[in-house]
């Protein structure tokens, strides 16, 4: 049978017990193994594995003895549980032996998990699956999680209570992160939040959140577009010392300024602007580069871009002066624009 959408999110979650067998298949091998994961211990728990009621079987094997997965799915064990077979990596061909071994599947056998790649509509794997009566093959997609499914995933971190925009800054992070990472993410976010019992806040989100730069850039970025002149030199110092070059803080302060324009062009305004960048920008740094592309306004912007413009093809030319000296000079330029 298929399972899809809502059905097939809740049976990956909390699978029946009593099933001959679940086909999950993909083009994204992470989301696959991340759901087979989940799976798999929602079945077994979490001492299943130790007390040997998981049985691993590669694909390939399944080629060499047809046999192979209909034993070990009437294998008895000595502890008691839910017993699964793991099949990974599977095709059309091991389609016949794993058919077989549905076929044969009787209530008291293990059951039997099999993950594979992409599988076509006609597909012999995939209508063993379809057109057995007691299992399921589910087709995971490119679709970035919804939010009943963010909210799933935050529940089993132990995050109990979110804001309204601390979920908005989740929901976008979730269109922008591959699985595994948003994944990454939330735990990071739950062990920020242990013994915290406050709800969750943007800043929250944007400490756990992956960074889309280096700090120690941010700063020097947001001293020049604040305006204050006096601590960039000293800021960009400590940045050459740290091995940044200036190709690359010019790339990043390039960025940084047409991310401000983009905002300050919007149609809704700076906050409209900011909400749709990506990568997304949040929590208080989103607040702040708000406020920045308010004070600077369009025409300074374009200004400031031009500057970074002339110094990217200094900086990329034959001339023998400083380069680190040229970019510092760009920037101071740039905090005294914003003064004026």
């Amino acid at each position: 049978m298929k399972l899809a959408g809502a059905a097939a999110l809740t049976f990956l979650a909390r699978p029946e017990p009593g099933r001959a067998g679940l086909l999950i298949y993909g083009a994204d091998a992470m989301k696959v193994a991340l759901r087979r994961q989940e799976t798999v211990a929602a079945l077994i728990g979490p001492e299943g594995e130790a007390e040997m009621r998981l049985v691993r079987l590669a694909g390939a094997d399944l080629r060499k003895d047809p046999t192979l997965v209909g034993d070990a799915m009437r294998e008895r064990g000595f502890f008691p549980g839910q017993r699964v077979v793991l099949a990974e990596d599977a095709g059309d061909a091991q389609a016949a032996p794993i058919a077989a071994a549905l076929a044969e599947w009787r209530a008291g056998d293990a059951m039997l998990i099999v993950t594979a790649g992409t599988l076509g509509k006609s597909s012999a794997l995939r209508k063993a699956f379809e057109t057995h009566d007691n299992a399921y093959a589910v087709a995971l997609y490119d679709d970035p999680p919804g939010r009943g499914e963010i909210e799933a995933m935050l529940s089993r971190a132990g995050l109990g209570e979110i804001g309204r925009e601390a979920m908005a800054d989740l929901t976008i992070l979730a269109r922008d992160l591959d699985l595994g990472d948003f994944r990454q993410t939330v735990e990071k976010l739950a062990l920020y939040k242990y013994g915290d019992g406050t709800p969750v806040t943007p800043a929250d989100v944007a400490a756990a959140a992956p960074a889309t730069i280096e700090a120690e850039i941010d700063d020097v970025l947001h001293a020049v577009a604040e305006a204050r002149t006096p601590e960039v030199g000293g800021l960009v110092r400590r940045l050459e010392g740290q091995g940044v070059g200036p190709v690359t803080l010019s790339i990043a302060a390039m960025r940084h300024f047409r991310a401000l324009h983009a905002a300050s062009t919007a149609p809704g305004g700076p906050a409209e602007g900011m909400a749709r960048m990506r990568p997304p920008v949040f929590g208080p740094r989103r607040d702040r580069m708000i406020r920045q592309a308010q004070a600077w306004g369009m025409r300074r912007l374009e200004t400031a871009l031009g500057i970074l413009t002339d110094t990217d093809l200094a900086l990329r030319s034959a001339s023998r002066a400083p380069a680190m000296a040229v970019m510092e000079r760009a920037l101071i330029r740039l905090a005294m624009l914003n003064r004026r």
